[in-house]
Formats: C-alpha cells, sequence, structure tokens
C-alpha cells in the first residue's frame, strides 16, 4: 500500500500510535519521509513498515 503514498498525504504509523499524524513529504522507492506531529521528521522503511493512510487531500 506504501507505493501510493503522495506528498501532503496524512498517515499514521501502526507500531507508533503516539507519534501523532503525519504528514508525507516524500517516497523515494521504499524510503518515506513523514513530518509527525509528535515526533518530527522521519523516514520510515516502507519494506517493513506499512503506513495506514488517514486522508489524501492534505487539509
Amino acid at each position: 500500500m506504501n507505493e501510493i503514498l503522495e506528498p501532503g498525504m496524512i498517515v499514521r504509523h501502526p507500531g507508533a500510535p503516539d507519534w501523532g499524524l503525519g504528514q508525507v513529504q516524500s517516497r523515494i522507492g521504499d524510503r518515506i519521509t513523514v513530518n509527525f506531529a509528535n515526533a518530527g521528521k522521519q523516514v520510515i522503511d516502507g519494506r517493513r513498515v506499512e503506513l495506514l493512510i488517514v486522508r489524501t487531500d492534505g487539509a
């Protein structure tokens, strides 16, 4: 599912709910950079974690 992620989408990390909502900044291959409300910018390995899409509109 990570392959459909685009900048601006709002996601959650299933293994770190305390990070809060995150906005996808970029996706290059399996590396997804997300700016989370409570954890700041994180680079996620998309081969190991499937992010949960909350919103696709970026609003």
